[in-house]
């Protein structure tokens, strides 16, 4: 899944937005299967998603302030034409990631910044992994993710301060990208603790099964989605 992500990252334009928008529309489905939604608010929602989607094609417009407000518009209009909230938010939920990181892609540095980003999330999950599996200890979360540990969550903060600080250095990004690893990697965490308590929720263990053995569409991103959110909206108002 990686490697298919750094290919449409590279290839840019068509290729990366038709992977993004795959990605979100199945992020959409499982979302609306978490919330228990009848048919009808589902087909309601992927269409009208379909609108600002289109709309982040780079050939149309791409990411920026008008797409945005298209993409809460629709969600506002799920909430009240198809009387779902929960549904709605999964709209902007899905949504504003995708066009954040459709927006990154399309900057002067565009590579450097959407790799960045992906790949701090994608360090932090490594991270986590190996040294919750290799030391253990007291869990982080255990009413939600019962497996997280606090060795898991460090091990995270140090596998996105290593690779995303080496990809800044490389991709020439600003001097905070060096070091803005490790809050990147606690926010990703708590993406992915949110799905947790989704799933919770909903009495499932994944929302999907797009991966067998490893979960759904928001399983895989669940992290990607504050992360990229953040970024974004840092870079777009010139704070990075």
């Amino acid at each position: 899944m990686i490697f298919v992500a750094v290919g449409a990252l590279a290839l840019g334009g068509t290729a990366f937005w038709l992977l993004a928008v795959a990605a979100a529309g199945l992020m959409l489905a499982e979302w609306a299967g978490l919330m228990r939604s009848s048919s009808r608010r589902i087909v309601l929602a992927l269409v009208l998603f379909s609108v600002p989607m289109l709309f982040l094609m780079p050939a149309v417009g791409g990411a920026n302030r008008d797409t945005i407000a298209i993409l809460v518009a629709c969600a506002l209009l799920v909430m009240v034409v198809g009387n779902s909230g929960r549904l709605g938010m999964g709209l902007l939920y899905v949504g504003l990631p995708t066009a954040g990181l459709l927006f990154l892609r399309g900057q002067p540095a565009g590579i450097g910044w959407t790799l960045w980003t992906l790949a701090i999330v994608w360090a932090t999950d490594i991270g986590a992994y190996f040294s919750g599996r290799a030391i253990g200890g007291r869990k982080l979360a255990p009413r939600l993710s019962p497996n997280k540990t606090w060795a898991g969550l460090f091990g995270g903060m140090a596998g996105a301060l290593i690779v995303g600080g080496l990809i800044a250095w490389i991709a020439g990004l600003p001097t905070a990208c060096l070091w803005l690893g490790p809050p990147l990697a606690v926010l990703a965490q708590i993406g992915d603790l949110f799905e947790s308590w989704l799933k919770r929720r909903a009495g499932v263990k994944d929302s999907g099964r797009l991966l067998p053995g490893h979960g759904g569409a928001l399983d895989r991103l669940d992290g990607v989605v504050p992360v990229a959110v953040l970024v974004s909206g840092l870079v777009a108002g010139g704070v990075l």
